[in-house]
């Protein structure tokens, strides 16, 4: 994967729009990033880590079972749900926990939309040793309260963020306000592949090693079937918030032949005005101290956003989202509220396998894509985290749906 020295993807998105206060900060966590990746022995640690302590590699699982029910492609699932903490987040929180051990840091402070990054964020601190709080927007402590409890029983501090809409944006507002103010000594954990250089391209490699994974356990697959040995699937799907576990499944796969496709959130769909699609609604602009595609109005004003998923509540997305999109290596579709609900209820009572919101929305995706494709193509879905924190909100829903109205299914960005 190739580092962008210059901070930009495509030569447009990308950048570090910052403070001045915080260009020395950003100047320090690269150089120690450059000096970690390059050493062998931070690797072979966070490699260790990886394995003892989130439980990598994780399976690829053959979801026969759905398979047969939508007719079509062979689905199976990259099953970054059954890490420790149960979602891909903990890939990067460690990679990054350790790297500020590294550096010397001696606080880390994170942000969180459904919490699974702040749950991944306090464990990996607790098991490096270092103290941690975590940003989350006030809307999300409510509806994601089982997450709020695990961070404090974990040891980390929780601030609820009342301002704004009160969800991952002002979580990130707060977390970068905490940090210009604590420069010196913290480390500030983001969660997506987002933010000023060189966050989104540290978030991708700590996550790349999902890609890698897929890369090479298809090409078993494959050779075992004794059809076409050695090529990578035909398509690959993952959810897109701020776009990590799909950065980390795409980029080891880019030119290698596989279809990827990102999906976002379509909320109560893209002409509603409700939605979390910046790819397929958005338009550029800076946010969070980079340039990329947002979800904004004439005046350049961030507009309210809106999913079934606090993940993909957000209004922007990583920028090397928005240069794939730009230059053809990937294809960005949305699922809206209604089929990832859907989708969560078919994988759940096809293989007993209860999967994240987020993640249902690229299930949906998955599901029809695969209904036209042959029966030996084989299609991956990045299941990015699993479903314990969304029970509640799906009964929800599910209780409030009674009458019988439905989603209004994937739509092509």
């Amino acid at each position: 994967m190739n580092y962008p020295r210059d901070g930009r993807y495509g030569g447009r998105y990308g950048g570090r729009y910052v403070p001045e206060t915080l260009r020395p900060a950003l100047e320090e966590l690269e150089e120690g990033y450059l000096a970690a990746r390059a050493d062998p022995a931070f690797r072979s640690e966070l490699a260790r880590c990886l394995r003892e302590y989130a439980g990598r590699p994780t399976p690829l699982y053959h979801a026969a079972n759905l398979s047969e029910r939508v007719g079509g492609a062979q689905i199976y699932l990259k099953r970054e749900d059954l890490l420790h903490g149960g979602a891909h987040k903990i890939n990067n929180t460690l990679g990054q926990a350790l790297l500020a051990r590294r550096m010397g840091k001696k606080r880390v402070i994170a942000e969180t939309g459904a919490g699974q990054h702040g749950v991944a964020t306090a464990m990996a601190c607790a098991y490096l040793g270092l103290p941690s709080e975590v940003y989350m927007g006030y809307r999300d402590t409510v509806r994601q309260s089982l997450n709020v409890f695990r961070m404090g029983l974990l040891g980390s501090r929780v601030h609820a963020v009342r301002s704004g809409s009160q969800t991952l944006k002002d979580a990130i507002n707060e977390a970068i306000r905490d940090w210009i103010a604590n420069v010196r000594g913290t480390h500030y954990l983001l969660g997506s592949a987002v933010g000023p250089h060189p966050y989104p391209a540290i978030v991708r490699d700590f996550q790349s090693v999902i890609g890698r994974e897929i890369r090479s356990q298809v090409r078993r697959l494959r050779a075992r079937g004794g059809a076409g040995a050695g090529a990578p699937p035909d398509a690959v799907v993952a959810c897109v918030g701020g776009g990590s576990n799909a950065i980390g499944t795409f980029s080891p796969l880019v030119g290698s032949g596989a279809r990827l496709v990102g999906v976002e959130a379509g909320g109560e769909g893209i002409g509603s005005g409700r939605h979390s699609a910046p790819l397929a609604a958005g338009s550029d602009g800076i946010l969070h101290g980079m340039m990329t595609r947002l979800l904004q109005d004439g005046d350049g004003q961030i507009s309210e956003t809106h999913s079934v998923s606090a993940g993909l509540d957000y209004p922007g997305v990583g920028p090397e989202h928005a240069h794939m999109r730009e230059a053809g290596l990937a294809e960005y579709e949305t699922a809206d509220d209604g089929e990832a609900v859907a989708a969560f209820e078919a994988l759940s009572t096809a293989e007993g396998i209860i999967p994240a919101l987020e993640s249902a929305h690229a299930v949906a995706a998955a599901m029809r894509m695969a209904a036209g494709m042959r029966r030996s193509e084989i299609v991956v879905v990045t299941l990015s985290g699993r479903g314990d924190k969304d029970v509640g909100v799906v009964r929800g829903v599910l209780e409030g749906r009674r009458g019988g109205r439905g989603g209004k299914g994937a739509r092509r960005g």
